[in-house]
């Protein structure tokens, strides 16, 4: 009764409905972003500014294995090159604000980015629940582990971006220079963008099995189409990882190559959607006698 009585709803009734779906995540960002504002020192001085410093636990263990490597060529009787060289942000940045409300202006955005990434499951469990009239029973059972596996796609996206990007972003941009004379003295909003938006275009990125589930389930995207078209993904991919990277090579293939393999578990994805809808059109198909 309760799906019927939803089917049968007008469309300003759909609005109303999707409102209050709107409302209540609107409501869960505001509630991270105040705990995160109330924790600024964990958001910025930990997490925020954790990149850009030498302990950062992604610049620490490259320095660590850019030695061992140069002890290695060492050892070997090969002439070892900069044993510092993949020693990240080994000087500490100064940022600096010149607007009045510019810290201020940065805490409320890191707080309510800090609120949408906590929230996301809920966001996702209400988009969820709002497309779910319209889906058949098999398919509502699918609902919990399709949330999880967005969810985790997209947190994985968010930490592959900050512990991987963010800092090889931040050491090439920080040290790059046209000549001696400019001084990098970047701005506190400036480095704030970067690395929220880094973080975030990662989690976006890391949704493309999900998205290809989708597609695949209801038919626009097929095994075949993905296999025939894996070169051009691959140049939109390479593309991609230039966008959101630096511009060197080093980094743009750390970020490809999980992107390349995503692609890759996307296939599989479209396969066995693909073979599991033949299967239920054959079911559905009456046998002639």
């Amino acid at each position: 009764m309760a799906n019927n009585e939803k089917s049968e709803m007008t469309f300003l009734e759909h609005l109303e409905e999707l409102r209050w779906h709107l409302v209540r995540s609107a409501l869960v960002i505001l509630a991270g972003a105040i705990v995160a504002f109330v924790f600024k020192y964990v958001v910025f001085d930990i997490i925020i500014l954790g990149p850009s410093r030498d302990d950062f636990i992604t610049n620490e263990l490259l320095c660590r294995f850019g030695r061992w490597f140069n002890q290695l060529m060492v050892e070997m009787g090969r002439e070892g090159g900069n044993p510092d060289i993949l020693c990240l942000n080994s000087e500490p940045i100064k940022l600096q604000n010149v607007q009045m409300a510019g810290q201020f202006t940065a805490h409320i955005k890191i707080s309510l980015i800090f609120g949408l990434v906590i929230g996301f499951p809920y966001i996702v469990f209400e988009i969820w629940r709002f497309v779910s009239p319209a889906l058949y029973q098999n398919e509502k059972k699918y609902a919990r582990a399709g949330i999880l596996a967005v969810s985790l796609l997209f947190f994985t996206g968010v930490l592959f971006g900050y512990f991987l990007i963010a800092p090889l972003s931040v050491n090439f941009l920080i040290n790059y220079k046209t000549s001696d004379i400019i001084v990098n003295q970047p701005h506190l909003m400036s480095y704030v963008s970067i690395v929220s938006s880094i973080s975030l275009a990662g989690g976006v990125v890391f949704e493309l099995p999900a998205i290809i589930f989708f597609l695949a389930k209801i038919g626009v995207v097929t095994p075949e189409f993905l296999k025939k078209y894996r070169r051009h993904a691959i140049i939109i991919l390479l593309i991609v990882s230039a966008i959101i990277t630096p511009p060197d090579i080093f980094s743009q293939i750390l970020v490809c190559i999980p992107l390349l393999l995503l692609y890759e578990a996307s296939i599989l994805i479209s396969k066995k959607i693909t073979a599991k809808n033949k299967q239920q059109e054959n079911a559905d198909v009456p046998v002639q006698q």
